[in-house]
């Protein structure tokens, strides 16, 4: 059963701007993936996109680090190709896969097919076996990844028996169709993080910890009853 107080299932990072929440959380994972490498030789990163991640992505960029051997994907892909200009993997390119980070090797999520349900087999073989860093976003309606209110595949995303490693998704919300990996996916991983700035931000992820009014039908809620291990929470004061 999970825990009835769930900022139990939270560790707090508080920083007082988002350049240094941005600075924190790249030395945060840099360490993650430097452990990884040192204990098996490679890595693997799962990142968010929007607009929040990107002083983080591009500060993680600068970190010394064996990038020849880390795997970099998405969590979530909006289903357009990567020059678009709501592509997460445009994202990832232009502000991580530079500098330091150039070598690193990037598995994108979108393929060259008019719908993510073409082509599920075909990304989840592409996919790293483990995630050793999972880096979360939210949205001020309790999503994170593409676990939207009113998904059509919502239940079966987070449903934490469900075989399937990603599944698409559409919802009112989301704009255009999306792929998203599935919580059981995010639960394993070797360090999951959440990265929010603002005060709205906050408040929604208070209200996703009370369980009470419609912080009970946020996805992120129930994001929270299934996790194993704390989720750090790094994020402006």
């Amino acid at each position: 059963m999970p825990p009835t107080d769930l900022s139990l299932q939270i560790q707090l990072h508080p920083f007082p701007d988002g350049d240094s929440v941005a600075a924190a959380l790249a030395q945060a994972v840099a360490d993650d993936l430097r452990a990884a490498l040192f204990q098996r030789g490679q890595a693997s990163l799962a990142l968010s996109g929007g607009t929040t991640p990107r002083r983080f992505l591009q500060a993680l960029s600068q970190q010394a680090l064996d990038w020849a051997n880390v795997t970099v994907t998405l969590v979530d892909e909006r289903w357009v190709p990567d020059d678009h200009e709501r592509s997460n993997a445009r994202l990832v390119k232009g502000c991580l896969l530079q500098n330091a980070a150039a070598d690193a090797r990037f598995v994108p999520l979108y393929r060259s097919a008019a719908t993510p349900d073409e082509v599920l087999e075909d990304i989840a073989a592409g996919l790293p076996a483990t995630l050793d860093v999972v880096v979360l976003g939210m949205g001020g309606d309790g999503h994170t990844a593409s676990f939207f209110p009113g998904g059509d595949r919502l239940a079966e995303a987070m449903d934490t028996a469900t075989g399937a490693t990603v599944l698409p998704m559409r919802a009112p919300g989301a704009g255009e169709p999306r792929i998203t990996l599935t919580l059981p996916v995010l639960r394993d991983a070797g360090r999951l993080y959440l990265h929010i700035e603002g005060g709205e931000k906050r408040q929604v992820l208070q209200q996703a910890l009370s369980g009470q009014g419609p912080g009970a039908q946020f996805p992120m809620h129930h994001v929270l009853q299934a996790l194993r291990a704390p989720l750090q929470v790094y994020l402006t004061a």
